[in-house]
């Protein structure tokens, strides 16, 4: 009898626990997209980065959906982009997804120099405030133009009393126009439905004019959507106004399919790593002004294999003109002239999993049988990257020795000769690139990221090193971590943040990651400043799977139903 209650008591756990506590996934889709039928070359992405840097109610708990499309190329970098519906009647414009400015804003009618078509395959709209019946243009006395004012990008014509902009970058790129408001439709998800048609007045940019690549019509978009930190971005909009958590998050997929995860909340994920985001921090450069404060980081240091880099800490520092960015709207990653040598050169020397033996040979069998995960150990040679290959080569001529000494030169001449045949140096276009015959993860380490609160970003191979094509048969890795030339930034883009989780607490004032398979849902905290904890869980919107918000009172009480259920089963089998 116990034991048929026993299992009646199990099922009754299996069966009730889902009912109570299920959630449904819904995702918010984020793809990359760059033409398909082009392969970028890594100049054209660096000359690329070079121009890039220069209302709910509070007691909804949603997660606001923007409808994101595109298209991503495994092999191509592209860039993330959004649509946005703005005015009345919406029309719909795709913005680029922005970390690294402020302001959203859209070409206009009349505008000089604004492209008409799009290589990226999406319709390009222009926004006409006369068009719109709830568009209204700011005005110099405006409180929010003072928000503008303070960045340092706006101004005010004292000829027709606008509230104006103006974004320049280092090659000469930039728009100009003036600043509107206006409605922006979106989608939210509350409870177990996708609520649409819902809206909240913004303050956007209305671009005028374009100058430099922003002209070119192979990567051309509406304008840019800046999630920034200052009092115009839309997010900071939306919180002030208690519409949006003051919290956002992305997963941006890295994979052949693309796509990806963005939402206003924080993703909750047990593995998320925090770091504090440096205050007040103004980082100003010739490839991008960067104009605090933005999401700035404290780097402290950057390890190969477990290995700290011999670099000066001072390099790290955050002040005013120096210090670590997390952008996505920078294709590649940047690091200083300091940086950027002993990280190669680390990289290419230090996956050899040296063994020093206290009696200093330069080469050690650690005694077991040779397999696959028994290598032989070698220390004292640089410029030798770690491969299996190698490894196994040479313990086939000590096969059944326990140990051995032998000469450096000797052992040098063995390893470089193999080595050349598994991954050979070559430069392309003054970039350093690797001809690999074998799997990129068997030849290069793991490199860390290491900031302050203990927090470390972990970046395999792909994530600092660009596929670019193939040489009879073999791969052509290319080096993604560029130098930034004269300046002391560190600038972390779309290379480094592809397949993670990417937290912007701005209400704690901190940056959180974790790696993830970003085609998988995620839960999503909604808190609004209303004392609760609310969770949407997230997956594909695009296959019709529904939502679920769940409270915080909600998930207290499943738990409790679940422990109880579990002592009440545990206590159970203890007596059967």
């Amino acid at each position: 009898m116990a034991a048929a209650f026993g299992r009646a008591g199990l099922f009754v756990a299996v069966a009730v626990l889902p009912l109570l506590c299920r959630g449904f996934p819904a995702t918010l889709n984020l793809e990359r997209a760059f033409p398909v039928d082009h392969r970028a070359e890594l100049s054209r992405l660096v000359n690329r980065d070079l121009v890039r840097h220069g209302r709910l109610l509070q007691s909804s708990g949603g997660v606001i959906d923007f409808h994101v499309q595109g298209t991503f190329d495994p092999f191509v970098v592209g860039l993330y982009y959004a649509k946005v519906q703005l005015g009345s009647p919406p029309r719909d414009f795709y913005v680029q997804i922005d970390t690294g400015s402020d302001v959203l804003w859209v070409s206009c009618r009349p505008c000089n120099g604004c492209p008409e078509s799009s290589g990226l395959h999406i319709p390009l709209n222009f926004f006409d405030p006369g068009s719109s019946s709830t568009a209204s243009p700011v005005s110099c006395s405006d409180q929010r133009c003072s928000l503008g004012i303070q960045s340092s990008d706006s101004g005010c014509s004292t000829q027709n009393n606008m509230c104006s902009y103006t974004f320049q970058y280092g090659d000469g790129s930039g728009t100009s126009g003036y600043y509107v408001s206006d409605l922006l439709n979106f989608d939210t998800i509350v409870g177990n439905s996708l609520t649409a048609n819902s809206t909240a007045r913004i303050v956007f940019g209305c671009s005028t004019t374009q100058t430099g690549d922003l002209t070119k019509s192979d990567r051309a978009v509406d304008g840019i959507f800046g999630f920034g930190q200052q009092g115009l971005s839309v997010i900071s909009q939306l919180a002030s106004e208690g519409i949006a958590p003051k919290a956002f998050s992305h997963c941006l997929r890295g994979d052949g399919d693309g796509g990806g995860i963005l939402v206003l909340g924080e993703i909750v994920e047990p593995s998320i790593v925090y770091t504090p985001l440096v205050p007040s921090q103004c980082v100003l450069s010739s490839q991008r002004f960067y104009l605090g404060p933005h999401y700035n980081l404290n780097l402290q240091s950057i390890s190969v294999n477990g290995q700290t880099l011999p670099i000066d800490p001072s390099v790290f520092a955050t002040s005013n003109g120096q210090g670590t960015i997390v952008d996505s709207g920078t294709t590649l990653a940047y690091v200083t002239d300091e940086v950027y040598n002993p990280l190669v050169n680390a990289l290419l020397s230090s996956g050899i999993c040296p063994v020093v033996s206290k009696r200093g040979q330069d080469l050690a069998w650690q005694g077991l049988s040779l397999t696959e995960g028994r290598f032989l150990a070698v220390v004292g040679l640089a410029g030798v990257p770690y491969q299996k290959r190698v490894c196994l080569v040479l313990s086939r001529e000590v096969t059944r020795m326990t140990s051995f000494i032998i000469s450096s030169s000797v052992l040098s001449a063995q390893v470089t000769a193999i080595v050349s045949q598994a991954a050979r140096v070559v430069l392309s276009k003054g970039n350093q690139c690797y001809i690999i015959s074998l799997s990129v993860n068997e030849v290069f380490p793991q490199l860390s990221l290491n900031f302050e609160g203990g927090a470390s970003l972990l970046l395999g191979p792909q994530d600092y090193l660009l596929q670019q094509s193939s040489i009879d048969g073999s791969a052509v890795w290319c080096m993604g971590f560029q130098k930034i030339q004269g300046q002391g930034i560190t600038i972390l883009g779309d290379l480094v943040l592809k397949n993670k989780i990417f937290v912007y607490d701005l209400a704690g004032q901190r940056i959180g990651w974790a790696n993830y398979d970003c085609s998988m849902s995620v839960n999503v905290s909604t808190a609004i400043n209303t004392g609760r904890n609310e969770y949407v869980n997230t997956g594909d919107l695009s296959r019709g799977i529904s939502i679920r918000v769940a409270s915080s009172r909600e998930l207290i009480i499943c738990c409790i139903i679940a422990s109880v259920l579990c002592v009440l089963i545990t206590g159970i089998f203890q007596h059967l």
